[in-house]
């Protein structure tokens, strides 16, 4: 692994309710590895970057948005293991430069920026357009959708209390989702929480990522609207949850799964005794967006 990961830790999230349910939280602190790299996007890259280095690639070339967490962790990865990097953006290039974006130029990646349409062709037209230099590049999905990126986050599931009967995690490519249901044991049920509205092809994400047959469920509804979407709702969930456990969320991910666990908790979905283990995929990239007086943290 390129990073230490003995920063992790499991944090117990109590309260009165839990108690009366007999019912024990906890978050696994993968957002702790790290400022830059942390939480799964670590893991997803993990063999990529194994590969690239022992190769002799001269870097990794990926996909991402103005806020992508997996374009700034790519860079910065890149960096410290002394390799190059290229970030197609899905932005227009005349737009104000993110936070983000910034951060992935000053850790050395080469920005190629797109715009929506011109996005969605950039397996085909803009890659065939690359130098024959930029072709030898490892080439990373968006949010390492692969299974290369699938066989990274199954280490996760090492990390995960082996007497925890429920994992959660928030669902976006499915790359994470497909990683803990290779990793888990057969007692663990694993709950995917979509951050996207209306995602249809979750099945077969799963199928090509992985060819583990480990049962998992999908809770719907929890998505605010749908990817990057938010509400005034969401936001003082998070100030709330920041407040009372000193756990910081992004309105992308993680806050939208941690609201659909405690809301299940509420609505008796968990049995007495059961021990439920949250990933906390780090990357808060999208907060950045946020006015700055939105959230308390």
């Amino acid at each position: 692994m390129l990073f230490n990961t003995s920063n992790i830790s499991t944090d117990i999230i109590s309260n009165d309710f839990l108690k009366q349910k007999n019912v024990q939280l906890s978050v696994l602190r993968l957002d702790k590895i790290h400022p830059i790299i942390s939480g799964n996007k670590l893991f997803k890259l993990h063999y990529f970057l194994e590969e690239a280095i022992k190769s002799g690639l001269p870097g990794i070339l990926t996909f991402g948005g103005a806020y992508s967490n997996h374009l700034v962790a790519t860079a910065y990865a890149c960096k410290i293991a002394g390799i190059k990097s290229i970030g197609f953006v899905r932005s227009e290039k005349g737009a104000a430069l993110s936070p983000t974006l910034i951060s992935c130029i000053n850790y050395g990646m080469q920005l190629h920026f797109l715009s929506r349409a011109a996005y969605n062709k950039k397996d085909d037209e803009y890659l065939n357009s690359l130098s024959d230099k930029e072709k030898q590049y490892l080439v990373v999905p968006e949010g390492g959708y692969h299974p290369k990126g699938c066989a990274g986050a199954a280490l996760i599931a090492g990390y995960i209390d082996e007497t925890t009967t429920h994992i959660f995690t928030a669902l976006g490519t499915a790359t994470t989702l497909a990683g803990i249901i290779t990793g888990a044991k057969k007692n663990q049920k694993v709950i995917g929480i979509p951050v996207l509205k209306g995602m249809t092809d979750i099945t077969d994400r799963i199928t090509y990522l992985t060819d583990s047959n480990h049962p998992l469920e999908l809770l719907e509804g929890y998505h605010f609207g749908g990817y990057a979407k938010k509400t005034n709702q969401l936001i003082s969930f998070m100030n709330q949850l920041y407040l009372q456990y000193r756990l910081p969320t992004d309105f992308v991910y993680t806050a939208k799964m941690m609201f659909a666990v405690l809301d299940c908790a509420e609505k008796g979905f968990f049995a007495p005794g059961s021990k439920i283990t949250c990933l906390h995929t780090g990357g808060l990239q999208g907060n950045q967006s946020l006015a700055a007086d939105t959230l308390i943290f």
